[in-house]
């Protein structure tokens, strides 16, 4: 080839470079430049004549990202400059003359002349948009698994809710003090307002949670229960507020607390008054600020909610002892409701039994259509001190055992709970001194087993923590 062809072969392969849209540098073996294209200029704002001969690393790859030093021997472009080896590259950054900088891929490429190395060419592009675009739409994939996880966490929680026990379904009674618990509780379910739920155990203090919830504005959003008597302070903590990964041992993952999941709609805090003082302090934090960390993080979450708490203790009279704190009792008896025990309300035994005996059918596949009016009067002749749920094990258990389609309560049903000599009750004996008699002879005939499924908890139809705490409370202890 004529040196004449040689020149115009460099003058039509500088034309290309020129015309290419992605910047192009050329390099001697001293990583000095010694060509720039118009598209590297514009992306970098260095004209040509500032460059040339000089260093380019110095003004566009002296630094990464994050602004930490990027030596010279690092560099991926000076690496081909020495060793002839070219590299595709990824996730750094070139710096403008504004002192902005914008993320670039770029390759490089050996140059040789007579097979000796004698330079490199670089050629980048500017990958701000796909990396905005990419960012974009992690964005909107952690948004999507934010939501999917909500909804999982929502979905799991009320499957299990509509998993558990079948009892009260529906709120059933005609008598005076029953629907006067009615009226009151239509007027505040209509409110934001917090309601104390007041009752015995087995009165029904969370199907009336879950009615308020119902009736209210928050109605299509979650109603969360919380069993405050089953979690030591430690997982208590952890279950209403959630917590990071790696908080404690065993934490795996981050968890979303019952506050977080119950987030515009509805807290249900069940037996409020077993919690340790320090727990009440902690719970009425969150109840005063409507916001709160997870265990083990940093991150304030704000929540609206709509608190309801319910207790078989008197609240008030713990006040007293120190052992609730006046401030929470306050924050939490905003509108309290009292519920009647079945005693109080004996009229209502006949509808409950029916529409009991409604859900035992569709449970236990019977066709069960009615209760002997003999079993009526025995049924309405006890004291009731597990109340309605006592009412639904007696009769799931005389439901099980019935052929015919009228349930006949047997005489010994107190047996079959049982209840050894639960007949035993003497008319002039105080509520209390009923209910520790009825507690012993269970105790008694479950060789005082509290817990399992063969334990006195599980016959009386309540939590094993609630029977301990009214064996305390009664001053139940095993003979000796």
């Amino acid at each position: 080839m004529s040196d004449d062809n040689i020149k115009q072969y460099l003058a039509d392969s500088e034309l290309l470079l020129n015309a290419v849209g992605e910047g192009v540098y050329g390099f001697d073996r001293q990583g000095h430049a010694v060509f720039i294209n118009p598209a590297a200029e514009q992306m970098t704002g260095w004209s040509a004549q500032e460059l040339l001969g000089k260093s380019i690393h110095e003004y566009h790859h002296h630094s990464h990202a994050d602004g930490s030093c990027y030596p010279a021997h690092e560099c991926k472009i000076y690496g081909t400059v020495q060793d002839g080896i070219s590299r595709k590259v990824s996730g750094e950054v070139f710096w403008r003359k504004d002192g902005s900088s914008f993320p670039v891929e770029y390759t490089t490429t050996p140059v040789y002349k007579n097979n000796q190395l004698i330079g490199a060419v670089a050629v980048f592009r500017d990958v701000s948009e796909q990396h905005a675009a990419d960012l974009a739409l992690r964005q909107a994939l952690s948004e999507v698994k934010k939501l999917t996880q909500q909804l999982q966490t929502e979905n799991t929680y009320l499957i299990n809710e509509l998993q558990q026990q079948w009892s009260g379904k529906g709120l059933v009674g005609t008598s005076v003090q029953f629907e006067q618990m009615l009226m009151q509780l239509e007027l505040v379910a209509k409110t934001q307002s917090t309601v104390l739920i007041l009752g015995e155990n087995g009165t029904g203090k969370e199907l009336v949670a879950r009615n308020i919830h119902r009736l209210s504005s928050r109605a299509n959003s979650p109603l969360i229960k919380v069993n405050c008597a089953a979690f030591t302070d430690n997982l208590l903590e952890s279950e209403l507020f959630g917590h990071e990964r790696g908080a404690f041992t065993g934490a795996v993952e981050a968890r979303k607390g019952r506050f977080e999941i119950a987030d515009n709609g509805t807290i249900f805090l069940d037996e409020i008054g077993e919690l340790s003082l320090g727990a009440q302090s902690k719970l009425l934090q969150v109840l005063q600020e409507q916001e709160f960390e997870r265990v083990g993080g940093n991150k304030t979450i704000k929540v609206d909610i709509r608190v309801i708490a319910a207790t078989n203790r008197d609240l008030a009279k713990m006040v007293d002892e120190g052992t609730f704190r006046m401030d929470l009792f306050y924050r939490l008896n905003v509108f309290p409701i009292n519920l009647p025990p079945l005693r109080d309300r004996i009229e209502d035994l006949e509808p409950l039994c029916q529409v009991i005996i409604s859900k035992l059918n569709a449970k236990l596949g019977k066709k069960i259509t009615a209760i002997s009016n003999k079993s009526l009067r025995l049924l309405k002749q006890y004291h009731w001190p597990g109340n309605i749920r006592e009412l639904q094990n007696i009769l799931e258990h005389e439901a099980i055992l019935a052929t015919s389609d009228i349930l006949t309560v047997q005489h010994n049903f107190l047996e079959h709970s049982g209840v050894k000599g639960a007949r035993k009750y003497q008319a002039n004996m105080s509520l209390a001194e009923a209910e520790k008699h009825h507690i012993t002879a269970t105790l008694d005939a479950h060789q005082w087993l509290i817990g399992g499924d063969k334990g006195a908890a599980k016959a009386l139809g309540v939590p094993e923590s609630t029977l301990r705490s009214r064996m305390k409370k009664l001053d139940i202890v095993r003979p000796q």
